[in-house]
């Protein structure tokens, strides 16, 4: 029994040991023990590569805004651990926390005498959501971003009212597969029978793997640029604006507070999921809900700006794909800036091309290194780095404060890589760009 916070988030934290153990069969276990929460809630699974947590957000403040109380399921965290599990946006408290450990550890001890094998900290937390948002009256609908991959992720026991898959790129290879098309198999292994499924992948290979396998299930299949598509877009100062026609509408004019042209394909999942909860008569969503949903839908950490003055941007570019996307937007947007990155990653991430991409880019390149088990060292990435201007630094908590300093107005800093790197980052830049410091002008979201 456990009688602090603190004591049930290092019990949970502890679990990491066991790794990443693909399979349903524990968590199948455990939610017979807890009577089948996951079957008493409404649901919506988001799976994919890059964009579930944006799609999860734009999804969550569209119905928000149409009156209802959504739940969500995400990871990793950015700000604080109980982020993960949320009722619209906002965490649960350490005391619920608290109680939800204490609920589930009697059943990972017993689980760890078996065949099975204990629960993995994931596990363990998707089984406190279930617990959690079944139990919890007030929810109308609970949206779960998948863990990683799919087909085996401990989320992939629910049956949703609609399943959305993302772009997807390769990552996590050494567990899902080499290719698009191997990817995108386990990817689609969230799509259930006769259920609905949006997607946005662009790879033709991953597309068609999608298509397949919701054939198989006799599940509608709608795809970006198809179904459903984006015209006339514009990048704004503080997000993007965007035309989107669907099957039943064209919709003019949506604007998004977050930005990057594939926060637009995000967008547009979630407003063509929701539309077609509204048709179906499972929720009343309003254009105008949409509309004000987009507009105030935020996800920390994802090309967000922390001051503008010195002008300072965050954004978890894990893979190819999402490096890709930042430069695109850094060359579009600030090509009259000199453009200094800070760049942390895992070590089991293909990073060549992820760095050749920011070489291209940056006028001044550091790597660095933080506090996680499959954190890279700073000097393995500047050995793959071909950039004139590069360094590896020690410490980045008093590296970032010295640069922040230095920053003039016709330069920017910009950190990136890792989404456990930007949870560590971000709380302590918060502490940095005081917003009281007449010198900086903190971005307010």
């Amino acid at each position: 029994m456990f009688t602090a916070y603190k004591e049930a988030l290092d019990w949970i934290h502890a679990r990491l040991r066991l790794g990443i153990k693909p399979g349903l069969k524990r968590m199948e276990w455990m939610m017979d023990r807890l009577d089948h929460p996951e079957a008493k809630i409404k649901t919506v699974h988001i799976g994919g590569t890059n964009g579930k947590g944006s799609t999860v957000t734009f999804l969550r403040s569209i119905l928000e805004s149409a009156g209802y109380t959504v739940g969500t399921f995400t990871s990793p965290y950015i700000e604080q651990f109980n982020e993960r599990i949320s009722v619209n946006g906002k965490p649960i408290t350490d005391d619920e926390l608290l109680k939800l450990a204490n609920v589930i550890r009697p059943l990972a001890d017993e689980l760890e005498e078996t065949e099975l094998g204990g629960p993995t900290e994931f596990e363990v937390i998707t089984a406190m959501a279930f617990y959690y948002f079944a139990n919890n009256s007030k929810v109308d609908l609970v949206i779960f971003e998948v863990g990683l991959g799919g087909r085996f992720d401990s989320t992939n026991i629910i049956h949703p009212l609609t399943s959305i898959i993302t772009n997807i790129g390769l990552d996590h290879t050494n567990i899902l597969g080499n290719s698009y098309e191997e990817i995108a198999f386990e990817k689609a292994g969230i799509i259930k029978e006769n259920t609905p499924v949006f997607t946005a992948v662009k790879h033709p290979g991953a597309s068609n793997v999608i298509e397949e396998q919701a054939a198989k299930r006799k599940a509608p299949f709608y795809r970006l640029n198809e179904a459903f598509s984006i015209s006339s877009h514009e990048s704004l100062d503080t997000g993007e604006i965007f035309t989107l026609h669907t099957v039943s509408q064209t919709m003019e004019k949506l604007e998004i507070s977050m930005i990057g042209q594939h926060q637009t394909e995000n967008a547009a999942l979630a407003v063509s999921a929701a539309q077609f909860l509204n048709q179906e008569s499972l929720f009343n969503i309003t254009d105008e809900a949409i509309q004000a949903g987009l507009k105030k839908a935020y996800w920390p950490g994802r090309f967000e700006i922390l001051s503008e003055n010195p002008l300072v941007i965050i954004d978890g570019a894990h893979n190819d794909e999402g490096i890709t996307a930042l430069v695109h937007e850094l060359a579009s947007r600030y090509s009259d800036r000199s453009i200094q990155i800070v760049f942390a990653a895992l070590k089991d991430k293909k990073l060549d091309k992820m760095i050749a991409n920011l070489d291209k880019i940056a006028d001044q390149i550091s790597f660095v290194s933080f506090d996680f088990p499959r954190a890279a060292a700073a000097e393995d990435l500047l050995k793959i780095s071909q950039s004139s201007n590069k360094l590896a630094v020690d410490s980045w908590e008093s590296y970032l404060l010295e640069e922040i300093q230095n920053l003039d107005a016709k330069e920017m800093l910009v950190i990136t890589g890792s989404l456990y790197f930007i949870s560590e980052v971000k709380p302590h830049l918060s502490r940095i760009i005081k917003q009281d410091d007449p010198h900086i002008s903190v971005k307010r979201n």
